[in-house]
């Protein structure tokens, strides 16, 4: 670990951090992902704790680790070993290599891991900052079952941060947190370099995509598009109804990214409606900028979002964002920038998606005004600059522990 002795940590050490997360398209895997390349540009070492590879691909970097957490297979157990698995290997991680500081992004099971780690490692533990990030509260932290071991050892994390307001409204709910540790807000970021809007939007680019399916005369028309785990709070049964209604009034199209568990309920679904033609599954990858900022809307139709990193990509992309008004979504979407509408109003929906689709001029203005708001509030680089300074802030604190001991 780095050693500074008591006292203040400089702006400008370098730290050693080892970053846990999910591999999967969604947004706390998304978010630790951006995160552990944006500390390594700025000098850290970081070493990335998945199962895998994450989905969202990272750049060669000579303080860039990847650590993967490997999972035995006994028969005896018939539900994984990934939670001890990770224990170990961050332990692994630690006396081979050191660490300043652990963030974890989202809590199940990612604090108990960290907290039994952190038990074996005794004085050499790094600090531990959780980052939450939705349904890790409002679904399993809220759990009976699990309640009183998830907040056992979220509360046990130096310090907590959260994308919005209303997860952090939700965790002390949940969790009864009455001030120790913390919690921070720090938005998601988003890379605007990365999501930007085309010189010139091309209405043809999804042609290729969908030919065979419609007639020249369709060629052009407007196309829809979606990025999530495919879980059941995405809904995705409902971005069938809202594209089969409005099909009624002009030949639009949806295209899918992602995979999960609903993705076969929503083939099945656009089949039963008449629309399969106009769907497609892309599955999951991590080449879909180029495709996203030529669509002519963004649908997010969520039973909830603790903030939607997928709107704000498309957001970013000059792409107006359409869904419901829950949870965190509503301190990223405007009414500038794209439409939300009162929860699971399908016809609603479909109607604000129609009113822009249908006039290329509101929609550009709209688009426009998208990548302007992603620009002025929602770049990755004042999100580092929060997550540094809660980084050195908990290590300062350790080290005037450390003071006040000897």
């Amino acid at each position: 670990m780095s050693d500074l002795g008591i006292g203040k940590r400089r702006s400008s050490e370098r730290l050693s951090i080892g970053v846990v997360c999910y591999r999967s398209v969604g947004g706390s895997g998304i978010v630790a992902s951006e995160l552990a390349a944006g500390l390594t540009g700025r000098g850290h070492d970081v070493h990335l704790i998945a199962s895998a590879q994450p989905s969202r691909t990272l750049p060669q970097h000579d303080r860039l680790f990847h650590h993967e957490v490997s999972v035995s297979d006994y028969p005896l157990f018939d539900q994984t070993l990934y939670p001890l698995a990770l224990a170990s290997t961050i332990v692994g991680v630690v006396r081979t290599h050191g660490l300043d500081l652990l963030h974890v992004h989202y809590a199940v099971p990612h604090c108990a891991s960290a907290y039994l780690a952190r038990q074996v490692l005794g004085d050499a533990a790094p600090c531990l900052v959780t980052t939450l990030h939705g349904t890790d509260v409002t679904r399993f932290g809220a759990d009976p079952n699990d309640q009183s071991v998830t907040r056992f050892t979220v509360v046990a994390s130096d310090a907590l941060t959260v994308p919005s307001e209303f997860l952090k409204s939700e965790a002390k709910r949940v969790f009864g947190l009455t001030g120790e540790p913390p919690v921070e807000v720090i938005a998601n970021f988003v890379d605007t370099d990365r999501f930007t809007p085309p010189a010139r939007r091309d209405p043809t680019h999804f042609d290729e995509l969908f030919r065979g399916a419609h007639s020249a005369a369709e060629g052009g028309r407007p196309t829809l598009f979606h990025v999530s785990t495919f879980r059941p709070v995405k809904r995705v049964a409902d971005l069938i109804s809202v594209l089969a209604r409005l099909r009624r009034h002009v030949p639009a199209r949806l295209v899918l990214v992602g995979d999960g568990p609903e993705q076969p309920t929503a083939a099945r679904y656009a089949r039963e409606l008449g629309v399969a033609e106009s769907v497609r599954f892309l599955g999951m990858r991590d080449d879909f900028a180029d495709d996203l900022r030529h669509a002519d809307a963004f649908l997010l139709p969520s039973e909830s979002e603790s903030f939607g990193v997928a709107a704000l990509e498309a957001l970013s992309a000059g792409v107006p964002v359409f869904g419901y008004r829950v949870g965190g979504l509503p301190e990223v979407v405007s009414d500038g920038v794209g439409r939300l509408v009162e929860p699971f109003d399908i016809e609603a929906l479909a109607a604000a998606v129609r009113q822009v689709v249908t006039d290329p001029g509101r929609r550009n203005v709209l688009g426009g005004a998208a990548r302007a708001h992603a620009l002025a509030h929602f770049r990755r680089e004042p999100a580092l600059d929060r997550y540094e300074a809660c980084f050195r802030r908990v290590l300062d604190a350790r080290a005037g522990e450390k003071g006040e001991r000897s």
